[in-house]
């Protein structure tokens, strides 16, 4: 039984073939003439630690909040603005 050997540029391409352009794990280990089992080890090297995306998923929608409070306040601002404007015409008399 010899394992076999297979360049960083070749396993790079197999796992392109799954990410990038779609094709089912299987498919591609027929294809290519290797084992699921490697190549399902290939595409789980390249693709970013759960922990890394769900980090940066919390900071997206951190950032998301930040910027929805920021213009709630700004709403709520001319909100207030148009109310005392209402106010003071509705005093005039004409």
């Amino acid at each position: 039984m010899s394992a076999q050997r297979f360049t960083p540029e070749f396993k790079e391409e197999a796992v392109k073939q799954v990410t990038e352009k779609g094709f089912s794990v299987a498919e591609v280990a027929v294809r290519l003439g290797v084992s699921t089992h490697s190549l399902y080890k290939w595409v789980k090297a390249v693709s970013p630690d759960r922990s890394e995306q769900h980090s940066q998923e919390l900071l997206e929608a951190k950032s998301e909040i930040l910027r929805l409070r920021s213009q709630m306040r700004r709403i709520e601002e001319e909100r207030d603005i148009l109310k005392k404007a209402v106010r003071y015409l509705a005093r005039e008399p004409e």
